[in-house]
């Protein structure tokens, strides 16, 4: 197994993987994501995405697509893991360790304060996964988001 940074070539597989996971997360028809609008934000001209594949037998068979976020209490960067996904058939075979650990290292190496995702609170595998590895809920904190005709609604107003 290989866990490295993707590359143009693995855009269409990473896309593909996305939608196996809407599909996982019961949105199979939520994905909008495109190869050309995938390939732009990850290796256009001023990437706010990055993302790991997990490449076994020349297949990538896994992914994490992450940023950048921001503390502003301690003043440093940390990584925000978006999507974290390995094919079932390649699960249980070290893949999702090895992609978070990845990502550890990169905020080890770079001082960044923490790496952090959200979960399903119907996901119970990758939440027992995650407690496994010392990660912590944050269950004092609640996830809003403001999208769809709400947003167009709300930032509409002021135009």
């Amino acid at each position: 197994m290989q866990i490295r940074p993707a590359r143009p070539e693995d855009v269409p597989v990473i896309l593909e993987l996305i939608h196996d996971l809407a599909i996982y997360e019961k949105e199979p028809h939520a994905v909008k994501n495109t190869v050309e609008a995938l390939e732009k934000n990850l290796f256009g001209e001023h990437p706010a995405i990055f993302a790991h594949v997990a490449v076994e037998s020349g297949t990538v068979q896994g992914f994490a697509l992450w940023f950048l976020n921001y503390s502003t209490w301690e003043g440093v960067h940390g990584i925000y893991l978006e999507d974290l996904y390995v094919r079932p058939e390649a699960r249980g075979t070290g893949m999702g360790k090895a992609l978070l650990r990845t990502l550890a290292e990169i905020a080890v190496e770079r001082g960044y304060a923490r790496v952090e995702w959200c979960v399903l609170n119907w996901n119970e595998p990758s939440i027992r996964f995650y407690k496994a590895l010392g990660a912590v809920p944050q269950d004092e904190w609640t996830t809003f988001r403001l999208t769809g005709d709400a947003l167009t609604a709300f930032g509409g107003a002021g135009a």
